[in-house]
């Protein structure tokens, strides 16, 4: 298993460097300025100073360069300056962001917890919901139950957060009063108080999350579970006496999990590119509201780092799936 570890994570270094690479082309080629953002009372001489000073006037190859030096490389020193107090990273640069004139990363870092407290929860909740509503309706094929997921799974699929936000805001915040439709992202953990406020006002972004992760996982499950439900292994198992609790949770779940810890495993980077438009609709100050604002800005070096830090969330995402195929399914070998 770590020499397979291994060498995935060693292939994943040239898929990484490829998609960095198109991004950075890709955004590269997009037309738009960023010194349409200077007012025009600044002198052409000193724009043409910033452009030098942002590196905008260096040929492509060469700022691709600096980016992975300073993205693979000083970041990471950086990093270690922070755990161990040294000072590797001193006087080195970094990537800035044209808009914040500040490290990308320090920006990211700052505001991934409000992501992170909205997308990890929902996540989990969504799982935790999806998984026995896939298992029962599955068990009771056709019953009012399974109907009832069948229309509830179908509407999840259907209706997007951008419309699912403001009608979960109508409805729980307008209507009832239940809830503050704003986030507030200066709130802080501290204590028990704090903590409740902090769960009453993830509530309805988690809802809105958390709807299409349970309209998705269930469906699958209920496939899988119904895939299995009727093999051979399982009318051994009744025939042998054990109980029907005991068939379903250990012979036919731990089989039926095997595809759907795909579809759990690469549904999280899914979930973090739909929070970016939940973040809108809340107010919510996370990486999702950064990456609009940078594209609204015009701000190339934070929309390639955080483009590229999805794609190496989804990279992680698919070798966590193969890793937990092995742990579900001992007759899967990693030659």
């Amino acid at each position: 298993m770590l020499g397979y570890i291994l060498r995935r994570l060693a292939l994943a270094v040239p898929t990484l460097l490829f998609i960095a690479l198109v991004v950075f082309l890709l955004l590269d080629l997009a037309p738009g300025d960023p010194m349409a953002q200077v007012p025009l009372t600044v002198p052409p001489e000193v724009k043409a100073q910033m452009r030098e000073a942002l590196g905008l006037g260096e040929p492509t190859h060469l700022r691709f360069g600096k980016w992975l030096v300073q993205f693979f490389w000083i970041e990471p020193l950086v990093f270690t300056d922070h755990l161990f107090g040294t000072t590797f990273s001193e006087g080195k640069l970094r990537v800035l962001s044209w808009q914040h004139r500040a490290p990308v990363m320090d920006v990211v870092i700052q505001r991934l917890p409000q992501t992170l407290w909205v997308v990890g929860t929902a996540y989990v909740v969504g799982v935790l919901i999806a998984l026995p509503i896939g298992i029962y309706s599955a068990y009771r094929q056709y019953s009012v139950f399974d109907q009832a997921g069948t229309f509830v799974t179908m509407v999840g699929y259907a209706i997007p957060p951008f419309f699912s936000g403001p009608l979960i805001i109508f409805v729980f915040s307008i209507q009832l009063g239940w809830f503050d439709f704003i986030y507030d992202t200066t709130h802080r953990v501290t204590d028990w108080e704090s903590f409740k406020i902090q769960l009453g006002q993830m509530v309805m972004p988690v809802m809105v999350l958390s709807l299409q992760t349970t309209a998705q996982i269930s469906r699958y499950m209920r496939a899988a579970m119904l895939d299995n439900l009727h093999q051979d292994y399982v009318r051994t198992a009744r025939a042998k006496g054990l109980s029907e609790t005991a068939v379903l949770l250990v012979h036919v779940l731990r089989n039926s999990m095997i595809p759907v810890v795909t579809v759990i495993a690469l549904g999280l980077p899914a979930v973090f590119g739909g929070a970016i438009i939940t973040e809108q609709v809340f107010s919510i100050n996370g990486i999702g509201a950064q990456l609009i604002d940078a594209i609204r800005a015009n701000d190339l070096p934070t929309v390639h780092t955080l483009t590229f830090l999805f794609a190496v969330l989804i990279v992680l995402a698919n070798l966590l799936a193969d890793i937990l195929y092995g742990l579900l399914d001992p007759r899967i070998r990693y030659a």
